[in-house]
């Protein structure tokens, strides 16, 4: 399961900066076994993480046989996998990021609205940036009165469209 994203390298040393799911971020530690997918690549890299540095969302690792920045800058998009298992267990009508990310978002009268291409935090709520088929963005906030239905398996999101959009 996607846990992150290698989105820079940081300092000279090898570390990547790293992006988590609010969940996920605290599951890293030295000695951690993770997947890397490179942009564009099919294969996955196995690696250990040696060292974690938190810093609120952000993380930065220093992985095993990474030595230099150099190294380090050529793992920029690379997706960061973990066994499942590994993950915490949420409370009910929470979910992981990359549980969002992909849905399909239709609203409440079955009109298809397009796919959930990302999430960012604000200070009350996460908002889903959702891409239409006419290559616009929605953003909806991830609020009861506004996501209404969320279906994992099907990966299908049902949306009260809030007025205005």
């Amino acid at each position: 399961m996607t846990a992150g994203k290698i989105v820079a390298a940081h300092g000279i040393r090898g570390y990547v900066k790293v992006n988590c799911d609010p969940e996920t971020g605290e599951i890293f530690s030295a000695g951690t076994p993770v997947l890397l997918k490179r942009p564009g690549c099919s294969d996955y890299t196995s690696a250990i993480v040696k060292d974690v540095r938190y810093h609120g969302q952000v993380l930065f690792f220093l992985l095993e046989n990474v030595l230099d920045r150099t190294s380090a800058e050529s793992l920029r998009g690379s997706e960061i996998l973990v066994e499942k298992s590994r993950l915490p267990q949420l409370d009910a009508d929470t979910y992981y990021w990359s549980d969002i990310i992909g849905m399909t978002v239709v609203s409440t009268d079955g009109q298809c609205l397009g796919t959930v291409a990302s999430i960012f935090e604000t200070g009350g709520n996460d908002v889903y940036v959702v891409h239409t088929p006419e290559s616009k963005e929605i953003l909806l906030p991830a609020i009861a009165s506004v996501i209404l239905d969320i279906d994992v398996p099907r990966k299908v999101m049902r949306v009260n469209v809030p007025e205005g959009l």
